[in-house]
C-alpha cells in the first residue's frame, strides 16, 4: 500500500515547535503534521488509533508485534493480557506527549480524537492532524483557525485532561477486553503514561523541576482524582537517595502495574507499587 509524504508542517500550526522541541529532546519519537484535507498515513507500519480503538485485526497484528519481540528477548511466551499491557505502554506513552508537550512548552492543548493520530512505532514517528485546539488569553495563535481561548491556567488544565480522556476512552475501548482489568485500572495505565512521559521528557529539557509541579496541578489526585483518571502525580522525595546536591531524589508510586514481573519477578520498574524504597535506593545509587 502506498504511504503518502506528509508535506511540511505549515508555518501556522501552534504545535509544531512543540514538537520539534520534542524530537530535539527526544530523537526517539518525531511527529509530523498533516494539512488540512490531507490523510493520515496507513499501511507501511503504520496504525491509526481508531483501528486499535475499534479491536480488530489492526489492533491483533499491533499485538503480535509485542507478542513476538517477548519471546525473542526473553525465551518466554507471556499471558495474552501482559503482551496487551505491552502494547498499550508503548502506544500510550508518546501519544499522551502529543497533548502534554504542546501545554508544558506553549500553553497550547491540540484536541486529538482518534481519527486524527497514527502511529508508527517502528520508526518512532506519530502523525497527527490538529483541527482545534486551546490557549490562553493573549497567545499569538489565539487569531488561528481552530483556535479556542480558555479564561486561565486551571480551565486549561482542564482542556488537557479533557483532549486526553476524549482519545483515550476510545482506545481503551479497544485493549480492554485483551486486558482482562477493570475500567478504572485501565484509566491507572493511562494516568500513569501521562505523568511519566511528561516527567521524563521534561528531564531531558533540563525542566524536571517545573514539569513535576505542573503535573501535580494536573493530576492532584487527592482529595479525589479528576475523573476518569485514577490517581494522581503523586510525587514524594525517597529519603536516602540523595543526588550529588545532596538533595533526595523524586519518586512515584504508579497506579497500576504493566505485569512485566511476570516475565522477570526480580526486575520491576522504579516506580512500580512492587518495588520497594530499599530497593529504589539501591539502583539509584547503581546508576549514580
Amino acid at each position: 500500500m502506498t504511504v503518502p509524504a506528509l508535506l511540511p508542517t505549515p508555518l501556522t500550526s501552534p504545535v509544531a515547535a512543540s514538537y520539534a522541541r520534542l524530537a530535539e529532546a527526544f530523537p526517539g519519537l518525531r511527529t509530523d503534521e498533516a494539512v488540512p484535507g490531507e490523510r493520515l498515513p496507513r499501511g507501511a507500519g503504520w496504525v491509526g488509533a481508531e483501528e486499535l480503538a475499534a479491536g480488530g485485526p489492526a489492533l491483533d497484528a499491533f499485538l503480535a508485534w509485542d507478542d513476538a519481540q517477548v519471546l525473542r528477548d526473553y525465551g518466554q511466551q507471556a499471558r495474552p493480557d501482559v503482551v496487551a499491557s505491552f502494547g498499550l505502554h508503548r502506544y500510550a506513552w508518546p501519544a499522551c506527549l502529543l497533548v502534554t508537550v504542546p501545554w508544558f512548552l506553549d500553553r497550547r492543548v491540540p484536541r486529538l480524537p482518534v481519527r486524527n493520530v497514527s502511529f508508527q512505532r517502528a520508526l518512532g514517528r506519530m502523525a497527527v492532524r490538529v483541527e482545534e485546539f486551546a490557549c490562553l488569553p493573549g497567545d499569538p495563535a489565539a487569531t488561528l483557525p481552530g483556535a479556542r481561548v480558555v479564561a486561565d491556567e486551571e480551565a486549561l488544565r482542564a482542556e488537557v485532561r479533557a483532549s486526553l480522556a476524549e482519545h483515550f476512552e476510545a482506545v481503551l475501548d479497544g485493549f480492554g477486553s485483551r486486558m482482562r482489568r477493570g475500567r478504572r485500572a485501565l484509566w491507572g495505565m493511562a494516568t500513569d503514561e501521562i505523568v511519566e512521559g511528561l516527567w521524563y521528557v521534561a528531564a531531558l529539557l533540563g525542566e524536571e523541576p517545573r514539569a513535576m509541579a505542573e503535573l501535580e496541578l494536573l493530576l492532584p489526585g487527592t482529595p479525589k482524582p479528576y475523573r476518569p483518571y485514577a490517581g494522581g502525580a503523586g510525587f514524594r522525595e525517597l529519603a536516602g537517595s540523595e543526588g550529588a546536591d545532596g538533595a533526595p531524589r523524586t519518586t512515584r508510586d504508579r497506579a497500576t502495574c504493566c505485569f512485566f514481573y511476570t516475565l522477570r519477578p526480580e526486575d520491576t520498574c522504579l516506580t512500580c507499587p512492587r518495588t520497594c524504597d530499599t530497593e529504589r535506593v539501591r539502583r539509584l545509587a547503581a546508576t549514580a
